[in-house]
């Protein structure tokens, strides 16, 4: 059925989320954006409500002290505003600012472009078949350790 033994397949499919990741530093770059805080202002953005750092940090995977500094770099770009919980003095919520907001139709915009640009190589058929498979992927439970 294929060529490709199927000990590649980790490397090809590795191959392929660097180029996106890629070409998207490439399109964030005009906005002053790393993809790190590109990814924690999508988070943020998605957010019913202000998050605390504690919760973004958690969303992204990372320790709290790195999200500190991401928020620092948003915080000093005027993206996001910092406020102090109100239900707890110790914790601070980040909110987005309405140049933050405008950025982030502009990230939407910058990933779409790059996608395109990636899977153009695609048929549409193509394009729904990996659609599928990554999506079974994403849903199929990891083995217990």
């Amino acid at each position: 059925m294929s060529t490709v033994p199927e000990n590649d397949l980790p490397d090809l499919f590795l191959r392929a989320t660097k180029r996106i990741r890629r070409i998207q530093a490439t399109r964030l770059a005009p906005l002053g954006l790393t993809p790190a805080q590109a990814r924690a202002m999508r988070v943020l953005g998605r957010a019913p409500e202000p998050l605390r750092m504690s919760a973004l940090a958690e969303h992204l995977g990372i320790v709290p002290r790195s999200a500190t500094t991401l928020v620092d770099a948003l915080a000093t770009a005027g993206l996001v505003t910092r406020e102090t919980d109100p239900t707890s003095r110790r914790s601070t919520l980040v909110t987005p600012t309405p140049a933050g907001r405008g950025v982030l139709d502009r990230m939407s915009d910058a990933r779409r472009e790059a996608a395109a640009e990636v899977f153009a190589a695609l048929t549409p058929d193509q394009r729904d078949t990996l659609r599928g498979l990554l999506q079974a992927l994403d849903t199929a439970e990891s083995p217990a350790r």
